[in-house]
């Protein structure tokens, strides 16, 4: 077997048995081709033209020489996550016994830089959700993304699979399929739902026009009626950002972020935010409560006559 057919096992063996997410399994491919379209330039030798390169061309300082080729043009924090993809390829090679020893297992993760997540204040979150046009379909739609995504804290790739059934909206609620095929229930406040509405009403015509009126099809769908897709919900997002006058930098992962943020600075415990954002450990969570200790600091030493 070549290298690409270990990475088709490898791939399949995420669809199939872990259950991972179109888009992560997606990740996984590209990381894995980039990969091996390095070593194939690197070993060229070792390459043939049938089968492409055998694993053996494989050795921790080929993966050494892969990172450092990535320095430069990518951040710390995506150089990183390359080295786990690849790390996870050759730990299921081992565990399958295609391989003796994982080449990667001893290579260190490169020291991440600080991260603290871009979010909005209250009165820019309202800025951008006045941005929409209420008198066109496309704009109903867009101030339902804007609505589900700050009233939920879904995820982009969430909110792209979100199907029409996924909404209760007797209850409240919205099922969500997360990482790992996870599913979870999170609430949804009265105006987004009021916008989920608004904008089914206006789209209805588009979905009999497509045929499709079935409560399993997609919630949110594109001028043609197909499922509107996670770059196109990202440039929807940055295109009312500039016009509200905010940072190019906004995307739908800063609205998570914002729901996060405005929920630990309401009083949210950090252990219900977790859950709300479908997060596997509470440090990934934690990242959350830097923001707003920043904030509480700054009114701390504003406003207490002793904070100098």
């Amino acid at each position: 077997m070549s290298l690409y057919d270990y990475i088709e096992t490898f791939i399949n063996y995420l669809k199939d048995q872990k259950g991972y997410s179109p888009h992560t399994i997606k990740n996984y491919h590209i990381d894995l081709k980039q990969f091996s379209e390095f070593l194939g330039s690197r070993n060229k030798s070792s390459w043939k033209r049938e089968t492409g390169l055998e694993i053996e061309a494989i050795d921790a300082t080929a993966i050494r020489a892969y990172l450092g080729s990535l320095y430069g043009r990518l951040t710390r924090t995506t150089i990183a996550r390359k080295l786990s993809t690849v790390r996870s390829f050759l730990l299921f090679l081992e565990r399958s016994g295609l391989i003796q020893s994982n080449p990667a297992a001893d290579i260190a993760t490169p020291k991440l830089e600080k991260y603290i997540p871009v979010y909005l204040p209250v009165d820019d979150v309202f800025r951008l959700l006045e941005r929409p046009d209420r008198e066109k379909p496309l704009g109903l739609r867009d101030l339902a993304i804007l609505e589900v995504l700050y009233s939920c804290g879904i995820r982009v790739s969430e909110l792209e699979a979100l199907n029409t059934s996924g909404i209760d909206f007797e209850e409240h609620l919205v099922r969500v399929i997360g990482k790992g095929n996870k599913e979870r229930i999170v609430p949804i406040g009265r105006t987004a739902l009021k916008a989920v509405r608004n904008y089914l009403d206006a789209v209805q015509y588009l979905r009999k026009k497509v045929g499709d009126i079935s409560k399993d099809g997609p919630l949110f769908i594109n001028s043609r009626g197909g499922r509107l897709s996670a770059r196109s919900i990202g440039r929807i997002i940055k295109r009312y950002a500039i016009e509200s006058g905010l940072t190019s930098e906004i995307s739908p992962h800063s609205m998570r972020h914002t729901f996060a943020t405005h929920l630990l600075d309401g009083g949210a415990d950090l252990r219900s935010v977790q859950e709300l954002l479908g997060h596997a450990s509470l440090s990934t969570t934690q990242k959350y409560t830097h923001v707003s200790l920043d904030r509480l600091m700054e009114v701390y030493d504003k406003a207490h006559p002793r904070s100098k």
